[in-house]
């Protein structure tokens, strides 16, 4: 009989990322690509700006320093690794497949989920294990976008969280967003708001 070490039945979330102005831009520079590493299931795994906050950043000024968090969870009698994902902009929406959370809003996360926020698109898999203690995670960075691969009839009835048609180009014509784009592109500089009575 084979005894697996905890290293042979890590979890593994594959996480690809796209955005369109990706080849002139160093968004994913503080990213670990093409590497798997460790996490700690009992820590949350935060993406988004802010390098005190989040353990995985991009470098992006229209991400929020604390943009979304991964939570890892068990049920009862099972050894497999589930995950929640929770939306942490204040500014922005993230839809996970064809579900829209706002502010603080969680669900289960898919074992296969396409992430919307702004202009990325991020392609979560989950490679199944069984290891209780901690999960691995690998980024890559995908040529185009995932929902051109995916099955893309899931995004058609979510009209409401579709962007206009981007050229894959390194213009900067959709730097500067317009109100009512707002919430696809958070650029608060400090997401700590006062709170009055």
């Amino acid at each position: 009989m084979t005894n697996f070490t905890e290293e042979d039945l890590l979890t593994c979330l594959q996480i690809k990322l796209y955005h369109p102005q990706q080849s002139c831009n160093d968004f994913y520079d503080r990213l670990p690509l093409g590497t798997r590493r460790r996490h700690a299931a009992d820590d949350p795994l935060r993406l988004g700006r802010d390098n005190q906050a989040c353990a995985y950043i991009l470098v992006d000024p229209r991400v929020s320093r604390k943009q979304l968090a991964l939570y890892a969870y068990h049920i009862p009698q099972s050894s497999e690794m589930l995950f929640i994902i929770q939306n942490l902009s204040q500014r922005g929406k993230l839809s996970v497949n064809t579900s829209a959370l706002g502010y603080l809003e969680r669900m289960d996360l898919p074992d296969k989920a396409l992430i919307r926020f702004g202009e990325y698109e991020i392609l979560i898999i989950r490679e199944s294990g069984e290891a209780m203690a901690n999960f691995e995670v690998e980024f890559e960075v995908l040529a185009v976008p995932p929902s051109r691969e995916t099955s893309t009839s899931l995004w058609k009835e979510q009209t409401s969280m579709s962007l206009p048609p981007v050229m894959e180009t390194c213009s900067d014509s959709r730097i500067s967003l317009s109100p009512k784009d707002s919430s696809f592109g958070p650029q608060e500089s400090d997401e700590t708001l006062p709170c009055y009575s």
